[in-house]
């Protein structure tokens, strides 16, 4: 009988929320997890809890900190001396500071939110590609977010002009804006990184995450109001584990196998950019999950932040 080869799996923020749900359904499953976290206490204890809950020991921690360039590069060379190839990785570790009000910028002087949710995880996919030369089923997943629905908006663009904090002094920060622009930046290097993987058989999706119960830690980090708000809505929000059940569909499955470039609601479906973005549409388009806003499709767009990816993270 043909040994059942032993397949790996990277997820960035596995200590918490739909990261941790699912780092304990792939090593349920019988995965090798990796769980690449920032915060190393609070990712110890939940790596004993994964193995507790999951049965399976082959589930182990590596510090990274995504806003770090840095700290990035050594995480992947510390990766790629210690496994022999990458089957998943899964881009769900993000940035949102409820209540920011001012700029803040990484080690490498970008605007925080773009760091950790836009180039962060650009850079690890970027170092990482090699080591899924010897997958036979390789695929990315990024977590982005219902947020990018602002995009609807005409009026709505990135500042590229500002991820730097290059007019931190006389623009209005919003952390809330930051965090959507930042989204919506990932969702655009997804569509062009699937295109550059596609003849090498990498597949790379999208998820539009929908509503889930918010941690006690993060509400502790709203506004009164917000936390309020929160609250109320965490008693119909779902939990995290039906949302990892979808990360674990998209990145295993047979249907989702030859899926590539796509970006998928909560219910699975591929969506389609927005064909009309006017009056009822774009009110459709808010509430609806069949669509994305038209500003994802647009080839400038995804250009403009490829290469701004390249310059950053080549220095």
């Amino acid at each position: 009988m043909k040994e059942k080869l032993e397949k790996y799996v990277v997820i960035t923020g596995a200590n918490s929320g739909i990261g941790k749900a699912a780092a304990l359904k792939f090593a349920a499953e019988g995965y090798r997890v990796i769980m690449a976290c920032r915060n190393m206490e609070a990712g110890n204890v939940a790596r004993h809890e994964l193995i507790a809950n999951s049965g399976n020991s082959d589930v182990d921690l590596m510090k990274v900190d995504l806003s770090s360039f840095e700290s990035i590069r050594n995480f992947c060379s510390a990766y790629k001396a210690n496994y022999p190839r990458l089957d998943i990785l899964i881009h769900n570790a993000a940035y949102l500071s409820h209540g920011e009000k001012e700029y803040k910028l990484s080690a490498d002087g970008i605007e925080l939110s773009f760091a950790v949710n836009t180039f962060g995880p650009f850079l690890m996919t970027r170092l990482l590609e090699e080591h899924f030369a010897e997958s036979q089923d390789p695929r990315i997943l990024h977590a982005c977010t219902t947020n990018i629905k602002h995009f609807f908006d005409p009026k709505r663009i990135i500042d590229f002009d500002n991820l730097r904090g290059e007019y931190r002094d006389t623009r209005p920060y919003s952390v809330y804006k930051m965090y959507g622009d930042s989204k919506m930046a990932l969702l655009l290097l997804n569509f062009k990184l699937a295109e550059e993987y596609r003849s090498r058989g990498i597949k790379v999706n999208a998820l539009q995450i929908n509503r889930v119960k918010i941690s006690p830690e993060t509400l502790q980090k709203m506004s009164p109001l917000w936390r309020t708000l929160a609250k109320a809505q965490n008693l119909i929000n779902p939990m995290p584990a039906g949302m990892a059940e979808t990360y674990f569909h998209i990145c295993t499955s047979d249907e989702m196998k030859d899926v590539t470039g796509r970006l998928i609601n909560h219910m699975r479906e591929c969506i389609q950019p927005a064909s009309n973005e006017k009056g009822f549409s774009q009110i459709k388009n808010l509430f609806g999950s069949q669509s994305y806003p038209s500003y994802a499709a647009d080839i400038r767009n995804r250009e403009k932040i490829w290469g701004l990816s390249v310059e950053l993270t080549e220095r």
